[in-house]
């Protein structure tokens, strides 16, 4: 039986309600005054009034990534959708899933330059998996259903739909989600059996071999990874993370070698150069990765699993590779191993083993907190272990503390870790952490922060006070744009051009300013009481810890070189820095 017609709108809400959507994250403008119209008069769905878009979108990834569902925004037309840019990027680059809404001039007046109008398809083209810009009432369901089909469907993704208001404000025919077939867009899931034997077949025989695995394991479930733990414990062999895996493989597994890449771990950015097999699951080959192309695991071959054909041989050329959803390629590979009764080579897996070994006992991430300066991996450290034996999730802003974050914070499970890898935003934390609580209200939400990023998207402490959500700001405070200071040491003749910051603002007063509770923690010996503190603390929390100005974090792959020349970190002097083989660099 047909459905009676109902507004523009109420079709938006309806397919929202029919998609399983339980919190929209938006700013109201006039463009899309129809919708939330429509939100003032129905409870299926809960909206959190952000105090910018591109907060707003930052949210959704944060709840999207924590949760595993679409996230999904709601903006107005021109400078709402602009503003919204930015965060539309950060999910493209970096996989997640999220629905944007925004309104548009009505459809007799795009492209007179009306009031608030922007080209949104245009611009969000280069910056989406896919756009839409809805013209009839009657295409409105069908577009809603077939966007979330495709953010959520084979590599994750951001969907633009625009709105223009007059369609909003029309009548037309709903259809539920059960009706709507995308017609071309059909994602292969299961890999290719014959290129799965040949990978196994690789992996049989390999001496030093790696599993590579990055955020691809985690958008495809939790157990996607679980089978990736299954499978390298049933063969013994090494595994390293990307920034965006983190959580996808225990992270305090004796066969974890840590993450690899530019801010990775000394044994993990060698094993990756000196493997003879290496398995990639779900990763891309970044160029934060694999540092020199074309010094990159030269000796090795190289299996690439993705669901995403276009990373194939993007970056580097595989040997073999398999497209499909990484959950179903390794539940075949693991059928495939255990039918041939695999047994790799003992003596070589020992062997191998034993140098990785040597490369840990370098003890690359080893510090030393002396004194009341806090080192800002202490600070890590202390916040791990006073959270690690609670439902904790993890966001960052981007700089030199989401690597130290990234170093020293322990994660055994996936989706507990949120932090902006492709696009390196700064901001991204404390609005990711506001959809993580909306998410979870009941579980520990922390963005470790710098204060530079931290007062990119500042405002959005109005919010947290709002909705009574007790995220915990962790900032690092150095005043410096600390990664931005690092590499002008290292790189430009220690010339500090713009990287310190002569004005901050009290931050303790910032956040009692706002209604929140701010603490500042100045001597080591302060910390573990002021984090129970926070922790304790029934709403928002500010914590400035005041650290070394003068720390950079180790090791580092310069711009420009192979993974495995890394600066190992200061000698004596605290003037000079060691590479991988011990060699002093000026």
């Amino acid at each position: 039986m047909a459905q009676e017609p109902m507004l523009g709108a109420k079709i938006v809400l309806k397919a929202l309600v029919d998609q399983g959507v339980d919190v929209i994250f938006g700013y109201p403008g006039g463009a899309v005054l129809p919708i939330y119209d429509e939100l003032f008069q129905q409870n299926h769905i809960k909206h959190v009034l952000v105090r910018h878009e591109q907060a707003a979108v930052h949210a959704a990834e944060g709840y999207a990534r924590s949760t595993g569902k679409v996230g999904v925004v709601l903006v107005t037309s021109g400078p709402g959708a602009t503003n919204a840019v930015t965060g539309l990027t950060d999910a493209m680059l970096d996989s997640v899933p999220v629905v944007c809404l925004t309104g548009q001039v009505p459809t007799h007046l795009i492209g007179t330059d009306g009031f608030q109008e922007a080209d949104t398809t245009g611009i969000t083209r280069q910056c989406t998996k896919h756009n839409y810009l809805v013209k009839s009432p009657n295409d409105l369901a069908r577009v809603m259903h077939e966007a979330f089909y495709v953010a959520s469907t084979g590599r994750p993704g951001p969907v633009v739909i625009d709105l223009p208001k007059d369609v909003l404000m029309t009548k037309g025919e709903y259809m539920p989600p059960t009706r709507i077939k995308h017609k071309s867009y059909k994602p292969q899931v299961k890999g290719d059996l014959k290129r799965i034997e040949e990978a196994v077949a690789l992996l049989a025989n390999a001496k030093k071999p790696i599993i590579y695995a990055g955020g691809g394991v985690v958008n495809s479930g939790p157990a996607a990874c679980q089978l990736l733990t299954n499978f390298a414990r049933m063969s013994g062999f090494p595994v390293t993370l990307t920034l965006m895996g983190l959580g996808a493989y225990p992270g305090n597994d004796k066969q974890f070698l840590g993450m690899l890449g530019m801010h990775g771990t000394y044994e993990a950015n060698m094993a990756m150069h000196d493997c003879d097999v290496m398995l990639c699951i779900g990763a891309r080959f970044d160029d934060r990765v694999t540092g020199l192309l074309s010094a990159f695991s030269p000796n090795s071959k190289k299996i690439h699993i993705d669901i995403d054909p276009s990373s194939i041989n993007k970056n580097v050329a595989v040997d073999v590779a398999v497209v499909g959803d990484v959950a179903h390629v390794i539940e075949d590979m693991t059928k495939v191993w255990k039918s041939a009764q695999i047994r790799p080579d003992q003596d070589a897996l020992a062997a191998w083993w034993a140098q990785i070994t040597e490369w840990r006992a370098v003890e690359c991430l080893k510090f030393v907190q002396d004194g009341d300066v806090i080192k800002p991996q202490y600070a890590i450290q202390r916040l791990y272990e006073l959270t690690k034996d609670r439902e904790t999730y993890i966001t960052t802003e981007v700089g030199q503390h989401q690597m130290w974050a990234a170093q020293h914070y322990r994660f055994d499970k996936p989706n507990h870790w949120m932090t902006s890898g492709g696009l390196g935003t700064m901001g991204y934390g404390f609005p990711s952490a506001v959809g993580v609580q909306m998410a979870h209200p009941d579980a520990l939400v922390v963005d470790i922060s710098g204060e530079a990023s931290f007062m990119m998207n500042m405002q959005e402490l109005a919010t947290a006070v709002q909705y009574r959500l007790p995220v915990k700001i962790f900032i690092l405070n150095n005043r410096y744009m600390g990664m931005v200071r690092q590499w002008q040491e290292l790189l430009h003749g220690s010339r500090y051009s713009e990287s310190y910051s002569e004005a901050l603002p009290d931050f303790v007063k910032l956040a009692e300013a706002f209604g929140a509770v701010g603490m500042r923690v100045e001597k080591a010996d302060q910390l573990d009481d002021a984090i129970r503190a926070a922790i304790a603390t029934n709403g928002p929390v500010l914590m400035d810890i005041c650290v070394s100005q003068t720390e950079n974090c180790y090791p580092m792959i310069p711009s420009g070189k192979p993974h495995n020349e890394m600066l190992l970190g200061p000698v004596a002097d605290g003037e000079q820095a060691i590479d991988a083989e011990g060699q002093i660099l000026v």
